[in-house]
């Protein structure tokens, strides 16, 4: 005798799998790509570190909402880590841009100047982003939401 899990039961455990394989691949391609671009590993570094943060604000989303770590929730996680990879890379540009172009010497000055420069553009796209995922979360119980959901959720 022995247990054999199949039907929704394997078809989840395989499709997590296989999502989890394809993100430890894409991630990998991604900080190639990345270091390529930015030709300074301290800028990469940078924007590396911004990642945990939004790990620790999916996490404590998916624990708040039941912590089920559904597959709706994973691509939450890879969607939240490209926005999350998306602004940083903008601010870190941004320095850039003052220190290169601008002339500014790298300091407290320059990352003030390119925080408040920024900070509108990033808010502007996280409020859009999270307007539009309200009406999921918020019904993420409801019937042909089991994706979308936690999906949602984690990226709110």
């Amino acid at each position: 005798m022995y247990v054999e899990f199949s039907g929704t039961a394997e078809a989840q455990a395989q499709s997590r799998r296989d999502l989890l394989l394809n993100s430890v691949l894409a991630a990998l391609g991604i900080v190639l790509l990345l270091s390529v671009v930015m030709g300074n590993y301290r800028n990469l570094l940078l924007v590396l570190a911004n990642l945990p943060f939004a790990l620790v604000g999916g996490v404590l989303a998916a624990m708040v909402t039941g912590g089920n770590l559904s597959l709706g929730s994973l691509v939450g996680f890879v969607t939240l880590f490209g926005i999350t990879l998306r602004n940083s890379i903008m601010l870190i540009s941004h320095y850039e841009h003052l220190v290169e172009v601008e002339g500014m010497a790298w300091g407290s000055d320059t990352t003030l100047r390119g925080a408040s420069e920024r900070l509108a553009p990033i808010l502007m796209t996280a409020l859009v982003t999270g307007l539009g995922l309200l009406p999921l979360a918020i019904g993420s119980g409801d019937p042909g939401r089991e994706i979308e959901g936690p999906m949602a959720t984690v990226i709110l």
